[in-house]
């Protein structure tokens, strides 16, 4: 069976990033999100049908705060009371899940793409992408990268300025670059704060 280009990048297979069908895809996600960057703030019901449009699954209720960036967007789900604040970037070239109630600081990046080691293979414009899966009731502190082929588990914080190149899982607070967990969530973080 031969696949086309969109067919090997889904499939986590080595494609042409040039292809010019994937090229009008991003083209097409670059208009939605140039309208979307440029809408007041005020125009929330404009700004969240343009985010229906370019995502491939969204809940009820979201916010995207502007600026955002993605490749395709409708390799992009979002679940229930999704948040992210501002300049988020979601190279999408495989598929990008989050669950229900991720809240996500500003300036983070979730990135499916890489490119070969090998220097005349990654010049010829080929590259990979792995998808990330994020899980419910997570909270991506600012400045947080994500890289290809990562899960995130549910009920876990991942600190600010954390490189995450490995999966994490669900119950625990991890930070650092390589990000790694610190220690379990417990009953003693309820209630920690000043109310």
């Amino acid at each position: 069976m031969v696949m086309n280009e969109k067919e090997k990048m889904i499939n986590g297979y080595l494609y042409d990033a040039f292809d010019e069908d994937l090229d009008k895809e991003r083209i097409a996600a670059q208009e939605l999100y140039f309208k979307l960057n440029n809408l007041p703030p005020s125009k929330n019901d404009e700004r969240n049908e343009i985010i229906r449009k370019l995502l491939g699954k969204t809940g009820k209720n979201f916010t995207i705060r502007s600026t955002f960036y993605c490749d395709y967007g409708y390799n992009i789900e979002i679940g229930e009371n999704f948040y992210a604040n501002h300049n988020l970037v979601i190279l999408d070239c495989a598929k990008v899940e989050f669950g229900d109630n991720v809240f996500i600081a500003p300036n983070c990046g979730f990135y499916t793409a890489g490119h070969p080691i090998d220097a005349q293979e990654r010049n010829s414009g080929i590259e990979f992408a792995h998808p990330i899966k994020v899980g419910n009731n997570v909270w991506i502190g600012a400045n947080v990268t994500v890289l290809p082929g990562v899960t995130i588990g549910d009920n876990t914080v991942i600190g600010a300025g954390s490189v995450v190149t490995k999966d994490i899982p669900s119950n625990v607070i991890a930070a650092g670059n390589p990000c790694r967990v610190m220690r379990n969530i417990t009953e003693a973080d309820k209630g920690k704060y000043k109310k």
